[in-house]
């Protein structure tokens, strides 16, 4: 037994780790183990891949096939999208759909389903996910596709790992002709405006906004949105660049209300002009947090939580509305704060995304701040919303049964094949799935 715990810190708990970079010793895993649950690289916020007993993916990192004329990548499930992009954007390839971190392994893209700054136009990872093989309760491996296997799709694509142990992926990639990012900022006085500038600009293939969720009275929902496209000068010279590390947890009282609204007045009035015009690169862009190592450090040792919902379009305006009013009055602010747009949900039982908005915050673990995500959790039910379980640490069965009216669907197969014994989380026992 070792410690173990997830990107948030929050909980840590002793399990038992397994590896294996064959076939043959995971099945003999699997068929020992009572219960277990796959891990991939640790970057998940919450307690979908904690268990008892966890099987580590990341030595299944293998590239086997690339197709140059498709874009068609053949990888291991515990390959890192950063080394995709590593290996790819040199080549003028780039992910179809990339999550906020480039951390990430390829198997655990796919158990939670990511999306990114792109959604209203191209989905959910699963969109660009063509099969993958994946080893089911008694060691089976099955090649899944969304025609001939639909349900197990259906249930894997964001079933937190709950169906299986996935070995390989092929997923298609998308053509580049740059690793800059032509980005306009859009600085906002409030919710109206920010709701305006998303609309105005949802023809950009890219949009994220940071927003500063302790403003009050007319400045509620002031932001900074971001909208891009790749620039098409041919400067493909892609590396990654060294991270500069937070070595040490910092103290609890360091980040607190003073110091948050600090640096959400700091960060808000550097940009001067209404629309500025930048040229970033890719991770600029795309994963601005990977350039700083262990940043989940300056939460402190009792790490924290993110709570992340999204609201369907015609009640994001008042969902969003009361949500940041609830967070302002607490004082409890996040200077992490993400707003973004998204396009139509689909089909996959457990997905979170859905044609809305969603807001993305980071919550220090400390004294009255799971009160306060219950009364958002009430807010977010009574605007139809839902909670993305990646980011997941303390929801409760109640609330996350609402807000995904396919529960039962997904509980049925688990059943019927036999997955809900042997695949097991600390979240799943606790959410009911």
């Amino acid at each position: 037994m070792k410690a173990c715990t997830a990107w948030g810190m929050y909980p840590q708990i002793e399990c038992r780790h397994f590896k294996f970079n064959k076939e043959a010793p995971l099945k003999q895993i699997i068929g020992d183990q009572s219960s277990l649950i796959p891990y991939g690289n640790g970057r998940s916020y919450g307690d979908s891949a904690l268990s008892e007993n966890i099987v580590d993916v990341r030595p299944k990192d293998y590239f086997i096939d690339f197709d140059e004329e498709s874009g068609l990548l053949h990888v291991q499930a515990g390959v890192l999208l950063s080394e995709i992009l590593e290996t790819f954007v040199p080549r003028g390839w780039f992910l179809k759909v990339t999550p906020g971190t480039k951390l990430i392994t390829v198997g655990g893209a796919i158990a939670s389903d990511v999306h990114g700054k792109n959604h209203h136009v191209e989905g959910c990872f699963s969109e660009c996910v063509e099969e993958f093989d994946i080893m089911l309760t008694d060691g089976e491996i099955v090649t899944c596709t969304k025609e001939d296997t639909p349900d197990l799709w259906k249930a894997t694509c964001g079933g937190q790992g709950l169906t299986g142990v996935t070995l390989e992926a092929k997923l298609t990639l998308k053509r580049i002709n740059s690793q800059y990012i032509d980005q306009t900022t859009i600085k906002t006085k409030n919710l109206k405006e920010t709701f305006e500038a998303f609309e105005e600009y949802s023809h950009m293939p890219y949009s994220v906004a940071w927003i500063d969720c302790l403003a009050k009275g007319n400045e509620i929902g002031k932001c900074l949105l971001m909208v891009g496209n790749f620039r098409d000068d041919g400067k493909l010279d892609y590396k990654l660049k060294p991270q500069k590390s937070i070595p040490f947890n910092f103290p609890s009282f360091a980040l607190n209300n003073w110091s948050v609204r600090a640096f959400n007045w700091l960060y808000y009035g550097k940009v001067k002009e209404k629309v500025s015009k930048q040229r970033v690169d890719i991770d600029t862009f795309f994963y601005p947090l990977d350039a700083i190592g262990h940043w989940n450090r300056i939460y402190g040792k009792k790490g924290f939580t993110q709570y992340q919902f999204i609201l369907p379009k015609e009640t994001s305006y008042k969902g969003l509305e009361e949500i940041l009013t609830a967070i302002s009055k607490s004082g409890k602010g996040s200077f992490l704060a993400v707003l973004k747009l998204y396009g139509k949900a689909n089909e996959n039982w457990l997905s979170f995304p859905m044609e809305g908005y969603s807001l993305a915050l980071d919550f220090k673990i400390e004294k009255g701040v799971f009160e306060l995500l219950d009364r958002l959790d009430k807010i977010v039910l009574k605007h139809k919303g839902r909670i993305y379980l990646t980011k997941d640490v303390r929801v409760s069965k109640t609330t996350f049964e609402q807000g995904y009216p396919n529960i039962d669907k997904f509980r049925q197969f688990r059943q019927e094949n036999k997955m809900a014994e042997k695949f097991q989380s600390l979240q799943s026992k606790r959410v009911g799935i």
